[in-house]
């Protein structure tokens, strides 16, 4: 059997094909240039730096170039590496890119199923109109694009994945607290991060564009409501739109995380919380799929560099 990335262990050497998912051009103290390189199959990830690059290797070891990678897995601050002893771009014509490019863990069609029975719940017109509309325009977008850069759900389809995933945590919560306005939870689970389908380009290389690096994707959302809204002859002074609007502008819970303003409604309180969950248990189990039973994890950058135990 073929080993995957995450087959191997510390101090192994590695040879195996691999996709290339980042790809950085740079210079080190002593003055050489070197490659920061991440690379990438079903199983997970692992960087990698390529050193004495010339710029005919930033051409050649590009994002999304499938090569033959051989080297020896290592650790570098407590994170695994591949010390890399050799890399060869492989023909594209020869491979099989699924092979490589890490996908959402349910089908796309199954969840687009899921989403359209969610919308039956949401019984506010004017908010079950507002998502709809939303949801059409940015169909593909939305089931394509990853949910983050890196740290959770960085993967192709892991934007929906990651907010169908909150969808079932407010459904469950919803059925716990008769006081919760449902639809509203709903409504505003479905439209918080859709702005990424803006702020970040691609699932391979995945990068902020100049959109999303200068308005963020919760104002992009938010703009994106207003602009549905006058197409669809919606009031944006009606209570319904504005408690809307609240629960995408207060999504991240602190205005350091880049919230306009603080969670001042039940259910907007409710949707940080899920979304802060669904992130962790998402980073936590990616790292521990990488940890053998009675181990340490690696430490995990979004978890405030915490390493987490895997029992048995």
């Amino acid at each position: 059997m073929t080993k995957r990335i995450t087959d191997y262990k510390n101090g192994e050497a590695m040879n195996l094909e691999a996709i290339i998912k980042m790809s950085n051009y740079r210079l080190a103290k002593n003055g050489k240039n070197f490659l920061s390189l991440v690379f990438e199959d079903k199983s997970g990830q692992i960087p990698g730096k390529y050193w004495d690059a010339s710029p005919e290797n930033a051409k050649e070891f590009k994002v999304g170039a499938v090569v033959q990678l051989e080297g020896k897995r290592d650790l570098y601050q407590g994170k695994p590496q591949v010390n890399i002893t050799r890399l060869g771009v492989l023909d594209p014509k020869t491979v099989d890119m699924s092979k490589f490019i890490q996908t959402a863990p349910e089908k796309r069609s199954d969840m687009e199923n899921e989403f359209e029975d969610v919308f039956l719940q949401i019984t506010n017109g004017a908010w079950n109109r507002i998502v709809r509309y939303l949801f059409k325009k940015y169909r593909d977008q939305f089931f394509t694009s990853p949910a983050a850069k890196s740290n959770h759900h960085d993967f192709q389809g892991g934007l929906a994945y990651h907010t169908l995933s909150m969808v079932r945590l407010a459904e469950s919560i919803s059925a716990q607290y008769s006081n919760i306005n449902k639809p509203l939870l709903l409504a505003g689970t479905c439209l918080h991060d859709l702005g990424k389908v803006i702020e970040l380009s691609g699932s391979l290389g995945i990068e902020y564009t100049f959109e999303g690096n200068m308005i963020g994707h919760i104002t992009i959302v938010d703009e994106e409501i207003v602009l549905a809204a006058k197409e669809l002859d919606i009031s944006l002074e009606s209570e319904d739109m504005i408690l809307l609007r609240h629960m995408v502008l207060a999504h991240h819970g602190l205005l350091e995380y880049g919230s306009p303003e603080r969670p001042k409604l039940l259910e907007a309180e409710i949707l940080h919380d899920i979304d802060m969950l669904d992130a962790s248990i998402n980073m936590i189990s990616k790292a521990l799929d990488k940890t053998d039973p009675g181990e340490f994890s690696e430490r995990i950058f979004g978890m405030d560099n915490r390493s987490f135990y895997k029992h048995s």
